[in-house]
C-alpha cells in the first residue's frame, strides 16, 4: 500500500503548478516550491537538493504528551558496569569499542534509505535546539526514538514531525517524486529497448535508485554509501585484532571486505560464515531485511510489466533496509535455546506437504542452524528503530540472500534478552492491567510472559521451514512469511509437548500467552507485516471458534482447539506459498484480514489501561564505548 501526505498548500506535478483553491501563495510557500521544483528537474544530472527549512508539525501540548515516560516506554540496553561487560577479557572488551563505533554508522545510512529528508531534518532539529526551541528538543526525543520524521506509532497512526514531508512507498530509495504508475512506464521502456541488466539492478535489495534523464539508474548501497562503509569496515578489522575467537575474527574480515566492493557474493561468505558462529563471546550482526520497501514489489501488479520480467528472468526483491547490533553473548540464556535445535528434524518432518518442496531443515540431517541469546549494549539503523514495535529475535540470511540460494549456508537466530525481559514491579503492575481489561480470568493463571520467548523461539525457527521462493507473492509476501512463522510455533506445539520439550503446562501457558499478547490497540495498516498476520490469525480463530471476543470486548480461549486451528491456518498458507502467485496471495490476505467490532472493543479497552504510544532506547554502555 502506498502511503501518500497530500500538501494542502500546494504542490508540484510533471506539467508544472497544481495551485490551492485560493491560487494564492505567500512567500514562504514559494520559497518551499521552488526548492521542490529544483529537487525534480536536478534529478537529471543525480543532484540531491533538499529542502533548506523546516516547520514543525507536533503542537506543543502532543510533544508534551508523546514524550511523557507514560506514552513513550524505555528499553534498556546493558549499563556501563554490567557484570557481562566486566566479565569480558580486556581483547574483547576492546573489540567491543570498535564494534559499537562499527554499529552506530548504520544510524546515518538506515535514515537516508528510511526517508530523504531525515538527515536535514537531524540537522534543523539541532540548530533550533542550540536557539532554545523546546519544541524542537521535545521533537528531537521523538526523532531518535523512532530514528526518522515519519513512523508509525502503536495506534497505526502516520507520525509526521515535519509539515510536508510524509512516509513514501520507495522510502529513500527511489527518487522522491516517482509514483507508481510512472515507476512501471520507465521500467517496460527499458525493457523494451533491452536494457534488462540496468532493469535488474533497479529491482535487486541493495541498490538506491536515482533518475538518469527519462530513466532510472541504480547504485549499489557499497558505492552509493562508500565513505561509511569504509569507517565501518575499518572498525572491524580493528575489532578483529583484539577478538579472542578466531572464527568470529574470520567472520569480521569476511565482513569488512564485503562493505569495500559492491559484489553481492561478498556479503554472501559474510553470511555464510556468520550464520555458523556459535560459541563466541561477541554479538556483531549487519541486518538486512525488507519489509518497508512498498514500491519495489509493486510491478507484480501491472501485468504487461510483469510477462516482461518474467520473459527477462528478473524476480523484483523489495530492497533491504540495514540494522547493525552489538552485544555480548549470554551462555545460559544460549544453552536454554539451543535445546530446541535437536527438535527441529521433527519440526520439518511434520511440516504440511513436505514432500513438495525443499526447506532449509532437513528432517533427516544436521540442522544448519546457530541459536544465540544476547545481552544488548545497542541496536542500530533498522533493529534500533522504535516505532510500533521493536524487535525481540531475528532469523537470518533471508531466503534472498546469496549464502542461502547460492551457497548452501545456514541460518542463525539471535534472541534480544533486553528487549523482552520485564524486570520492574511497574511493567508487571502495567501487564496485569492489561489482562484484566481484556481476558477471561480464568485464564490469568496461564499467562506466563516467558512463554513469549518460548513461542518467539518457536517462531524465529518456523521461518527455516517451508517453501522457499515466494517472491511472486509481492507485496503480500512479508505478511502471509511472518503469519507462517507463527502458525508453525502454535501447530507444533502438541509433537514438541510428546517428545517431551514442553510439559502439558507450558502448553497451556505457550496458548493463552500467544493469544492475549496477539491482540492489538488499533487496526495496523497494510504496511505493517508482524501486525497484519494478527489480526489475520485473530480472524481465523474466532471464525474456528478456537477464540472469543465478547461485545464487552473481553478474550476467551479454548485450549484444545487452538492447535489444530493453528494446523488448518498452516495448511493454507503453504499452500498460498507454494503457488507463488501474486493473485492468490492477495486474496488470502484480504479474506482474513478483518478488524471485527469486538476486536475494535477490545481495543478500546487496552488503550484505557495502556496509554504507550511509541518507545525509545538507551544504551549507557554503548555511549560510554562510543566516546572513548
Amino acid at each position: 500500500m502506498e502511503i501518500n501526505h497530500i500538501n494542502n498548500r500546494a504542490n508540484f506535478n510533471s506539467k508544472g503548478l497544481k495551485y490551492t483553491q485560493k491560487n494564492q501563495l505567500n512567500n514562504e510557500d514559494k520559497s518551499e516550491l521552488l526548492v521542490e521544483e529544483l529537487n525534480k528537474m536536478s534529478t537529471i544530472n543525480n543532484v540531491n537538493i533538499l529542502k533548506k527549512d523546516f516547520e514543525l508539525n507536533l503542537s506543543h501540548e502532543e510533544l508534551e504528551k508523546r514524550t511523557h515516560k507514560d506514552y513513550l516506554t524505555t528499553k534498556k540496553m546493558l549499563a556501563i558496569d554490567a557484570p557481562e561487560y566486566n566479565a569480558l577479557s580486556d581483547g574483547d572488551k576492546e573489540a567491543l569499542k570498535h564494534l559499537v563505533k562499527a554499529a552506530a554508522v548504520i544510524d546515518k545510512i538506515e535514515m537516508q534509505i528510511d526517508n530523504h529528508y531525515n538527515l536535514a531534518f537531524q540537522k534543523y532539529l539541532e540548530k533550533e535546539i542550540a536557539k532554545g526551541n523546546e519544541d524542537a528538543r521535545l521533537t528531537k526525543i521523538l526523532f531518535d526514538a523512532q530514528k526518522g520524521v515519519c513512523a508509525l506509532d502503536r495506534d497505526s497512526h502516520l507520525i509526521e514531525l515535519a509539515k510536508g514531508v510524509t512516509k513514501r512507498a520507495g522510502e529513500g530509495l527511489y527518487p522522491q517524486d516517482l509514483e507508481k504508475e510512472e515507476f512501471h512506464s520507465i521500467l517496460i521502456k527499458m525493457l523494451k529497448e533491452g536494457k534488462k541488466d540496468e532493469v535488474a539492478k533497479i529491482l535487486n535489495q541493495r541498490s538506491v535508485v536515482e533518475r538518469n534523464g527519462d530513466e532510472l539508474v541504480a547504485i549499489d548501497y557499497v558505492d552509493k554509501f562508500k565513505e561509511d562503509f569504509e569507517v565501518m569496515a575499518s572498525e572491524l578489522e580493528k575489532a578483529a585484532e583484539t577478538s579472542t575467537n578466531s572464527d568470529f575474527n574470520e567472520y569480521l574480515k569476511l565482513q569488512a571486505k564485503a562493505l569495500r566492493t559492491a559484489d553481492p557474493m561478498l556479503d554472501g561468505y559474510a553470511d555464510k560464515k556468520w550464520a555458523t558462529l556459535q560459541d563466541t563471546p561477541l554479538e556483531f550482526t549487519i541486518t538486512r531485511e525488507n519489509y518497508s520497501d512498498e514500491m519495489t514489489e509493486t510491478v507484480y501488479e501491472n501485468a504487461e510489466l510483469k510477462q516482461l520480467l518474467d520473459e527477462n528472468g528478473i524476480t523484483p526483491v523489495s530492497k533491504d533496509c540495514l540494522g547493525g547490533r552489538v552485544g555480548i553473548v549470554n551462555k545460559k540464556g544460549t544453552d536454554a535455546i539451543l535445546n530446541v535445535k535437536k527438535y527441529l528434524p521433527l519440526m520439518a518432518q511434520n511440516m504440511p506437504f513436505n514432500d513438495k518442496y525443499v526447506q532449509n531443515i532437513s528432517p533427516d540431517k544436521e540442522s544448519k542452524q546457530t541459536m544465540v541469546d544476547v545481552d544488548l549494549v545497542g541496536v542500530y539503523g533498522d533493529v534500533g528503530e522504535y516505532r510500533a514495535g521493536i524487535t525481540l529475535a531475528e532469523n537470518l540470511p533471508n531466503d534472498d540472500k546469496l549464502s542461502v540460494k547460492e551457497l548452501d549456508g545456514g541460518r542463525r537466530n539471535v534472541y534480544h534478552r533486553q528487549i523482552r525481559l520485564i524486570t520492574s514491579d511497574d511493567a508487571r503492575e502495567k501487564m496485569q492491567k492489561r489482562l484484566d481489561a481484556m481476558l477471561n480470568p480464568e485464564l490469568h493463571k496461564f499467562y506466563n510472559d516467558e512463554a513469549d520467548h518460548w513461542f518467539t523461539i518457536g517462531h524465529e525457527n518456523g521461518h527455516s521451514l517451508g517453501p522457499n521462493g515466494t517472491d511472486g507473492l509481492g507485496k503480500y509476501k512479508s505478511i502471509i512469511e511472518e503469519n507462517k512463522a507463527d502458525m508453525v510455533s502454535l501447530s507444533m506445539l502438541d509433537v514438541l509437548t510428546e517428545a517431551g520439550m514442553y510439559t502439558s503446562e507450558q502448553r497451556k501457558q505457550i496458548i493463552v500467552t500467544y493469544a492475549a499478547d496477539n491482540m492489538m490497540m488499533a487496526k495496523p495498516t497494510l504496511s505493517q507485516a508482524h501486525r497484519v498476520r494478527s489480526v489475520m490469525q485473530n480472524y481465523f480463530f474466532i471464525k474456528e471458534g478456537a477464540i472469543k471476543i465478547s461485545d464487552d470486548g473481553v478474550l476467551d480461549i479454548d485450549i484444545e482447539k487452538m492447535v489444530p486451528t493453528a494446523r488448518k491456518m498452516l495448511e493454507e498458507i503453504i499452500e498460498v506459498q507454494m503457488s507463488n502467485d501474486f493473485t492468490r496471495g492477495e486474496k488470502y490476505v484480504n479474506d482474513y484480514f478483518v478488524w471485527t467490532p469486538q476486536m475494535d472493543k477490545m481495543a478500546q479497552n487496552i488503550k484505557k489501561v495502556s496509554k504507550t504510544l511509541n518507545g525509545k532506547v538507551e544504551s549507557p554502555l554503548a555511549d560510554k564505548l562510543l566516546g572513548e
